[in-house]
């Protein structure tokens, strides 16, 4: 492993960088990505690397340029598309789900459409309820997508760099909380060592992120370090808790958390997508059904309430998932 680290913006930027230098039918689009670098620093850099023929910068209409990345897909193009917010899926739904999602089942699997949707999701910052939510489970929901939700630098350059080269289309969610942006609180395990050199992060394989024995926390994103912080807390209270990285949605590495669980003997799933109907669910229920035998307790999650994510600071500390919350769960949980 190298020494150089990276935030997870530039991470992101490198992958996208390395597979357009190698792969000319690469390109990116979406608003802001060129003179600005995408708003993220997802796309930093590019434009003075590629021109803005490869780069290019979209007027605000979300249904166009995403119907125009699944037109270039279809047509042997390899579009990263960004939708600069998740939120703003509701103005371009019927271009992703119905488009980009089913052509290659409509086709009959004659036609491909390798396109990636890169995406900003979840809170923590005060934007309220239409630029703060993570809304993965919606996409994992919806079957004719792969979806990935990298927790690290390294992670991150991997999994788009896969996500390139996939021949399906790749939902990649980006946390803003772990990119390393200098106008936010970053939480500093996001930034670590990344090769230079291109590589793979395989889709659909989750990641033992801590080592433990008394209770497995499963979660992805931001929280995978909101966990880990937990973690830390737990082994001086004397309990040893596992963290398993999902990293996906789809496909899901059910048999990571299976092993898991049959470790452990306690399940902690922490989300900060909404409770109800979404990811939460889908691991207890995948625990349940493979290692019912080995469960010591019922299985708990601590997740955002099914509430439009708060303004007031106070209220979306309150809601949002904490390494407070996860401490006094797992706690209950093992003692319990």
């Amino acid at each position: 492993m190298t020494d150089r680290k990276l935030t997870m913006q530039k991470a992101i930027a490198e992958g996208i960088s390395q597979e357009m230098a190698t792969d000319p039918s690469v390109f990116v689009m979406g608003e802001d990505v060129g003179v600005y670098g995408g708003i993220f620093g997802s796309t930093e850099g590019l434009l003075d690397k590629y021109g803005p023929e490869r780069i290019i910068d979209t007027p605000i209409s979300e249904t166009g340029f995403i119907g125009a990345a699944v037109g270039a897909a279809i047509n042997g193009m390899r579009p990263v598309v960004e939708l600069m917010f998740v939120d703003f899926f509701g103005v371009c739904m019927d271009q992703i789900y119905n488009n980009m999602a089913k052509i290659h089942y409509f086709s009959g699997g004659n036609i491909k459409v390798p396109a990636v949707l890169m995406t900003a999701v979840g809170g923590g910052y005060s934007d309220a309820g239409q630029h703060s939510q993570t809304l993965w489970g919606t996409f994992a929901h919806l079957p004719g997508m792969k979806v990935v939700v990298p927790s690290s630098a390294y992670d991150a350059k991997g999994l788009m760099i896969s996500a390139i080269r996939d021949d399906n289309p790749v939902v990649f969610m980006f946390h803003k909380g772990a990119l390393g942006l200098g106008w936010m609180v970053n939480n500093p395990r996001a930034t670590g060592p990344v090769p230079e050199e291109a590589y793979e992060v395989p889709i659909g394989k989750a990641r033992v992120a801590r080592e433990g024995s008394d209770v497995t926390i499963v979660t992805l994103g931001l929280s995978v370090h909101k966990a880990l912080d937990a973690a830390e807390t737990l082994e001086a209270q004397g309990i040893s808790a596992e963290v398993i990285d999902l990293r996906s949605l789809v496909p899901l590495d059910r048999e990571a958390v299976i092993a898991s669980v049959q470790k452990t003997h306690r399940l902690l799933v922490v989300d900060e997508d909404y409770q109800s109907f979404g990811m939460s669910g889908e691991i207890i229920t995948t625990a349940v059904q493979g290692a019912f035998d080995y469960l010591d307790a019922p299985p708990v999650r601590v997740t955002t309430p099914d509430i439009p994510i708060p303004y007031s600071h106070g209220l979306e500390t309150w809601a949002l998932p904490s390494a407070e919350r996860i401490v006094t769960a797992a706690t209950g949980l093992v003692s319990g």
